[in-house]
Protein backbone atom coordinates (compact mmCIF):
# COMPACT_ATOMS: atom_id res chain seq x y z
CA UNK A 1 0.00 0.00 0.00
CA UNK A 2 1.43 3.72 -0.86
CA UNK A 3 0.92 6.13 1.70
CA UNK A 4 0.75 10.13 0.46
CA UNK A 5 -1.11 9.69 -2.91
CA UNK A 6 -3.96 11.61 -0.93
CA UNK A 7 -6.47 10.53 -3.34
CA UNK A 8 -7.71 7.32 -1.90
CA UNK A 9 -10.54 7.84 0.52
CA UNK A 10 -9.74 7.42 4.46
CA UNK A 11 -10.78 3.98 5.65
CA UNK A 12 -14.51 3.27 6.73
CA UNK A 13 -15.70 6.48 4.02
CA UNK A 14 -17.66 5.15 1.28
CA UNK A 15 -17.01 6.40 -2.21
CA UNK A 16 -20.21 8.01 -3.84
CA UNK A 17 -20.54 4.82 -6.52
CA UNK A 18 -20.20 2.61 -3.34
CA UNK A 19 -22.71 4.06 -1.19
CA UNK A 20 -26.75 2.14 -2.51
CA UNK A 21 -29.70 3.99 -1.96
CA UNK A 22 -31.38 2.36 1.08
CA UNK A 23 -35.29 1.47 0.32
CA UNK A 24 -37.36 0.21 2.72
CA UNK A 25 -39.88 -2.08 2.16
CA UNK A 26 -42.95 -2.63 4.69
CA UNK A 27 -44.07 -6.07 4.55
CA UNK A 28 -47.39 -6.57 6.64
CA UNK A 29 -47.16 -7.85 9.80
CA UNK A 30 -48.02 -11.77 9.64
CA UNK A 31 -51.41 -12.98 10.34
CA UNK A 32 -52.30 -15.86 11.02
CA UNK A 33 -56.00 -18.30 12.13
CA UNK A 34 -56.46 -20.69 14.79
CA UNK A 35 -58.22 -23.67 14.48
CA UNK A 36 -59.83 -26.23 16.39
CA UNK A 37 -60.32 -29.49 15.09
CA UNK A 38 -63.09 -32.21 16.14
CA UNK A 39 -61.86 -34.78 18.37
CA UNK A 40 -63.68 -37.65 20.21
CA UNK A 41 -62.61 -36.25 23.28
CA UNK A 42 -64.11 -32.45 23.78
CA UNK A 43 -67.45 -31.90 24.55
CA UNK A 44 -69.63 -28.99 23.31
CA UNK A 45 -69.78 -27.41 26.68
CA UNK A 46 -66.11 -27.68 27.22
CA UNK A 47 -65.10 -26.04 23.99
CA UNK A 48 -67.71 -23.44 24.58
CA UNK A 49 -66.38 -22.65 27.59
CA UNK A 50 -62.71 -22.18 26.60
CA UNK A 51 -63.83 -20.11 23.39
CA UNK A 52 -65.39 -17.71 25.67
CA UNK A 53 -62.56 -17.65 28.45
CA UNK A 54 -59.32 -17.38 26.16
CA UNK A 55 -60.67 -15.14 22.75
CA UNK A 56 -61.64 -12.11 23.33
CA UNK A 57 -65.14 -11.08 22.48
CA UNK A 58 -66.22 -14.21 22.06
CA UNK A 59 -70.05 -14.49 23.65
CA UNK A 60 -71.48 -17.81 24.18
CA UNK A 61 -73.47 -17.97 20.97
CA UNK A 62 -70.92 -17.19 18.98
CA UNK A 63 -68.87 -19.68 21.02
CA UNK A 64 -72.07 -22.60 20.60
CA UNK A 65 -72.42 -21.79 16.91
CA UNK A 66 -68.30 -22.89 16.37
CA UNK A 67 -68.83 -25.96 18.16
CA UNK A 68 -71.49 -26.62 16.24
CA UNK A 69 -69.60 -26.33 12.80
CA UNK A 70 -66.54 -27.97 14.55
CA UNK A 71 -68.45 -31.15 15.25
CA UNK A 72 -70.46 -31.12 11.52
CA UNK A 73 -67.60 -29.89 9.49
CA UNK A 74 -64.11 -31.54 11.19
CA UNK A 75 -62.81 -27.55 12.13
CA UNK A 76 -63.51 -24.18 12.76
CA UNK A 77 -61.47 -21.15 12.63
CA UNK A 78 -61.78 -19.37 15.73
CA UNK A 79 -60.02 -16.50 15.75
CA UNK A 80 -57.67 -14.66 13.07
CA UNK A 81 -55.19 -11.86 13.06
CA UNK A 82 -51.42 -10.78 14.20
CA UNK A 83 -49.20 -13.86 14.73
CA UNK A 84 -48.09 -13.38 17.79
CA UNK A 85 -51.68 -13.01 19.33
CA UNK A 86 -52.85 -16.66 17.31
CA UNK A 87 -49.55 -18.13 18.76
CA UNK A 88 -50.94 -17.04 22.28
CA UNK A 89 -54.51 -17.91 21.60
CA UNK A 90 -53.25 -21.37 19.83
CA UNK A 91 -51.37 -21.95 23.43
CA UNK A 92 -53.94 -21.29 25.43
CA UNK A 93 -56.84 -23.55 23.47
CA UNK A 94 -53.82 -26.21 23.60
CA UNK A 95 -53.15 -25.95 26.94
CA UNK A 96 -57.04 -26.59 27.65
CA UNK A 97 -57.01 -29.49 25.86
CA UNK A 98 -58.37 -28.66 22.68
CA UNK A 99 -57.07 -29.92 19.36
CA UNK A 100 -55.62 -27.73 16.99
CA UNK A 101 -54.12 -27.15 13.55
CA UNK A 102 -50.76 -25.56 13.11
CA UNK A 103 -51.66 -21.71 12.61
CA UNK A 104 -52.39 -21.28 9.14
CA UNK A 105 -51.19 -17.86 7.42
CA UNK A 106 -53.89 -15.81 5.94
Amino acid sequence: MRAGSGSSPSPGAASPSAVQERSQVRLPYPHCRVIVLDDEVNTFQHVVECLVRHIPGMLPDRAWELARRIDGEGAAVVWSGPQEQAEHYHQLLRSEGLTLAPLEPV
